[in-house]
């Protein structure tokens, strides 16, 4: 998850088995992902922002997705339609990005589709025990969410607390049933 030069920026929404998602790239590296909102518009304002401290204007102009942010399109359509990736080997820009919310982000992106893990145990694997609510708050600020899964992150009571992308824990609960996680979208006997 190196930063890339920064060169012009841009933008694309395109159609998901969840809704409209929405990706923002420079050179072949993403530095911003937006999940579906009812309000296309707002998906739009959200995705073509201004990058605050690029060298450039910090314009994020849309634009049609190639070469790398293509394959980074088909395969996040096809995870969100059931045929899961791990999606790490997409190149991420998380120039900008503080140091602690990096290393957050470094091991939220090691958990496979499938499998969760804690705040707690996020904090623990950085070396920053007792931080789990400081965990939670670096998740809560994600740029590069399902790309950086922060879905996969749940309380210490394995509960759904809070979510920041739009649809909140409902999205959360559908990525985690789309991944077939264990203990989401399972039939109950009762």
């Amino acid at each position: 998850m190196g930063a890339s030069t920064r060169l012009p920026a841009a933008a694309a929404l395109f159609e998901t088995a969840i809704g409209v998602c929405a990706i923002a790239w420079s050179a072949d590296t993403v530095f911003r992902f937006q999940l579906p909102d009812k309000d296309p518009d707002a998906l739009r304002a959200r995705i073509t922002r201004r990058r605050v401290g690029a060298p450039d204007d910090g314009e994020v102009h849309e634009a049609e997705p190639t070469g790398a942010i293509t394959d980074a399109v088909t395969a996040i359509q096809a995870h969100l339609a059931g045929e899961l990736d791990d999606l790490r080997w997409i190149p991420l820009d998380t120039g900008g990005i503080p140091e602690f919310h990096r290393a957050v982000y470094a091991v939220t992106r090691a958990i496979d589709p499938g499998h969760t893990l804690s705040y707690g145990q996020v904090a623990d694997r950085i070396g920053a025990p007792g931080a789990a609510q400081a965990v939670g708050q670096a998740l809560g600020r994600n740029p590069i969410p399902l790309i950086i899964p922060c879905h996969r992150v749940l309380a210490a009571d394995h509960a759904l607390h809070g979510f920041s992308a739009p649809g909140g824990i409902t999205t959360k609960q559908r990525l985690l049933e789309i991944e077939r996680t264990p203990g989401f979208g399972e039939p109950t006997l009762f």
